[in-house]
């Protein structure tokens, strides 16, 4: 509705401009024009409407550039509006209106193309070659992991590389805040580690927060920004490369045979859980893994630093698992919902509930 609505804002805005095309032909008696208008300017009056009328369209239909053909149009709409003073002053609020929304639309696609180059760093169009999982490969991990491994049906199945998800879900920032709806795409890729998490946070009615979560190279990177233009956090540093690693390794429950790569190390500490440590870029860091008797993972615990105004400090991360979530995905069980807390020394802190609508292994496009 709000797109319908903003797009008539555009068009109506656009076809007043037909009124100074008009009056410098004489095709009509344009009374609200009481200064001349030479056949020169007529064009330009006309030109504007045009390019109005365009950045609608491409708007409606989603067209990413749509926001470059509006800007342009708002310049010069607004030289003539100044021009041809005060009878179109009040072309000024709409011009005003038609930019703000432009630069959030800037935003957007400076997002999505940041974005997407950063994808490419690790994401590379054309795939490796994945490995068969063979009861040998599991020879690797103890027994407990083993019976994970078996549950969730890698073995015969083909290395999870490279996956693909998109998740929906509820946030908040801060123990007593509003929850707020959550719509996220991930891409992740298990021979070298590496996630790029994108998501889109409904803040408000008429807000939204553009945020993204990466992890390349060893090093994370939390980046939001309000309606996609103003930075609201923007973290990185030795703190956010281990909380970034942290989630990569509590994440392989969507992709369970990254759990046999070499840059993790697995200790059995009873029955029901296991301590995996992950060294990589020069970030170590550990966390346990606690299965339930059918192997399933029902929950990841680790230190990770808690981000505060007073400064990072090191509290328990949980990942609580709805043990009756499980799927088999592309033949891999896997959980779709989830729900993530801080044990804080003041109570519990759940700040994030999700739930995976897609899963992909090893796709060859998003």
């Amino acid at each position: 509705m709000l797109r319908v609505f903003f797009t008539f804002i555009i068009l109506i805005h656009g076809f007043i401009h037909l009124l100074g095309f008009l009056k410098a032909f004489n095709l009509a008696e344009i009374n609200q024009l009481r200064l001349p208008v030479s056949n020169f300017a007529g064009l330009v009056w006309l030109l504007v409407c045009l390019l109005f009328a365009i950045s609608a369209v491409t708007y409606f239909f989603k067209w990413h550039w749509w926001w470059m053909l509006a800007i342009i149009a708002v310049v010069i709409s607004q030289v003539l509006v100044i021009w041809y003073w005060p009878d179109s002053k009040f072309g000024t609020v709409a011009n005003i209106i038609i930019l703000a929304v432009s630069i959030i639309g800037y935003g957007n696609w400076n997002f999505e193309q940041r974005t997407a180059r950063e994808l490419q760093r690790f994401w590379p169009v054309e795939e490796s070659e994945a490995e068969v999982i063979t009861p040998r490969h599991l020879s690797t991990v103890p027994p407990v992991v083993q019976f994970w491994m078996e549950n969730a049906g890698v073995v015969g199945q083909l290395s999870q590389q490279r996956v693909y998800l998109e998740q929906r879900g509820e946030m908040k920032t801060t123990p007593d805040g509003n929850w707020m709806p959550v719509r996220a795409e991930q891409y992740i890729g298990t021979t070298q580690p590496a996630f790029l998490w994108i998501a889109d946070v409904q803040a408000a009615p008429f807000a939204h927060l553009a945020g993204r979560d990466r992890y390349i190279d060893g090093k994370g990177r939390m980046l939001i920004k309000f309606l996609s233009v103003v930075p609201v956090v923007d973290s990185e540093g030795p703190k956010i490369d281990q909380g970034s690693l942290l989630r990569y390794l509590a994440e392989m429950v969507w992709y369970p045979s990254a759990a046999l790569q070499e840059y993790i190390e697995w200790k059995q500490l009873d029955s029901t859980t296991a301590k995996a440590t992950m060294e990589y870029g020069g970030i170590a860091a550990s966390g346990i893994f606690q299965f339930n008797k059918k192997g399933d993972v029902t929950a990841f615990e680790a230190n990770r630093y808690y981000e505060r105004k007073e400064g990072a400090t090191l509290e328990k991360w949980l990942i609580t698992i709805n043990g009756n979530s499980y799927r088999s995905i592309e033949g891999i069980r896997v959980p779709t919902s989830a729900e993530i807390s801080w044990k804080l020394a003041g109570g519990d802190f759940t700040w994030y509930k999700l739930q995976i609508d897609s899963l992909r292994f090893n796709p060859q496009n998003n």
